[in-house]
């Protein structure tokens, strides 16, 4: 039928914006996020942590994939569209799979197997509509062939090969799965298409905006069930003034820079910008907020005075660490992302999660919200003071001419 092809594939236009599909799909991913966060709040141990992360690294790396197509084809139009929702049902499947990702419970499938079974069906459903959208295009039909090549062949061998093990076995095979899977990509090639900058870095903030929004989902459900007191009431602000300075450190000006850069940058750079300033930089930002989320539940939890804890407690270990750590792998994160686009150094943030390493001693001595508004001010101090040091720059990028 004549025009069938041009039905079934639907090119992004350069002024393209985010879909609903996508929204809806995204929002499937961050349900999974906050079943890791559940995960790792079930067992609070380094190896439990590692394994949530390890999970979190692989929706994440199933997530990516979509991001990129979506910005080649239109998400919401013909095959596309039964493969976003395809891969929504995979993706929720992984989800409700999550606490059996490494422990199979009595009764029912083998959750490993089944956890892997649908990673594999996210991520091949994303290739084959990919090989499609590449039928007429041989320098991106080049690319899709040489990274499926390298790394879904292999990675899939060790992901099944982890479902059948257990231990530490299933941990070291899936871990070297996901480290295959992106070094091939990073050496795989820069012949990705990349026709919507700012549609591209729409999606990579829009992930960002909900993942902090679980983040503060993780604040109700630390005292869900409880009597509102005054140390809920605070414990809760300080916990949304954190989750909204990390907004804001994100957005007011390092989001508008970077996608202006990756805008004004042509061919490879363009591509190089965008795999390397969000596929892969943006990683640790999510880690980050999903470790923080962990941490906020925590200290919610103490503060309302559930399972036999009182204001008093202090919140230490694993909790402490996800809490503090969370927020210095952020920071890190977006001097790393705004570095390789502009080779501009966010030194301030650098100094701020030095500070706040070096403030996790003393946060595991004091009361649980106390470490949380240390938290809070240390960030605060952060913003404000970027705010009036870089006044005059920041006014031009955000309101000067692009």
């Amino acid at each position: 039928m004549p025009g069938s092809v041009r039905t079934r594939m639907t090119p992004v236009a350069e002024d393209a914006s985010v879909t609903q599909l996508e929204l809806f799909f995204d929002l499937v991913i961050v349900f999974a996020f906050t079943m890791v966060t559940d995960f790792a709040a079930h067992d609070a141990t380094g190896v439990n942590l590692l394994r949530a992360l390890l999970i979190l690294a692989m929706l994440w790396w199933a997530w990516i994939g979509y991001s990129w197509l979506g910005n080649v084809i239109k998400a919401d139009e013909g095959i596309a569209r039964v493969a976003m929702f395809a891969a929504m049902g995979a993706v929720f499947i992984i989800a409700l799979t999550i606490p059996e990702a490494f422990r199979d419970l009595p009764g029912g499938w083998y959750g490993p197997l089944v956890f892997v079974i649908a990673y594999l069906i996210v991520r091949l459903t994303h290739l084959a509509v990919f090989w499609m959208a590449s039928a007429h295009d041989a320098q991106l039909r080049r690319q899709v062939i040489r990274w499926a090549a390298g790394s879904l062949s292999v990675a899939s061998v060790l992901l099944v090969a982890g479902a059948t093990t257990t231990g530490a076995a299933q941990l070291g095979l899936w871990l070297a799965a996901l480290v295959w899977d992106m070094g091939w990509t990073f050496f795989a090639g820069n012949e990705w298409r990349l026709y919507s900058p700012s549609h591209f870095a729409e999606r990579y903030g829009l992930i960002v905006i909900i993942a902090l929004g679980e983040s503060i989902v993780s604040i109700g459900v630390g005292v869900a069930g409880l009597p509102i007191s005054w140390s809920i009431t605070v414990g809760s602000m300080l916990g949304l003034g954190v989750a909204g300075l990390l907004w804001w450190a994100y957005f007011d000006v390092a989001a508008l820079v970077v996608e202006r850069a990756m805008h004004h940058a042509g061919g490879e750079r363009r591509i190089q910008i965008a795999r390397n300033c969000y596929t892969f930089w943006h990683f640790p930002m999510i880690a980050g907020i999903v470790s923080m989320a962990l941490g906020l539940k925590k200290v919610l939890n103490y503060v309302g005075g559930a399972q036999g804890h009182s204001l008093s407690d202090q919140l230490h270990g694993i909790p402490l660490f996800a809490l503090y750590g969370g927020v210095v792998a952020y920071l890190v994160a977006l001097v790393g992302f705004r570095h390789y686009a502009t080779g501009k150094v966010l030194v301030p943030r650098l100094v701020t999660a030095v500070v706040l390493l070096a403030l996790i001693p003393l946060a595991s001595a004091l009361p649980a919200l106390a470490a949380l508004g240390i938290l809070c001010a240390v960030l605060l101090a952060l913003i404000v003071f970027e705010v009036v040091r870089y006044a005059q720059p920041r006014d031009l990028i955000r309101h000067g001419l692009n």
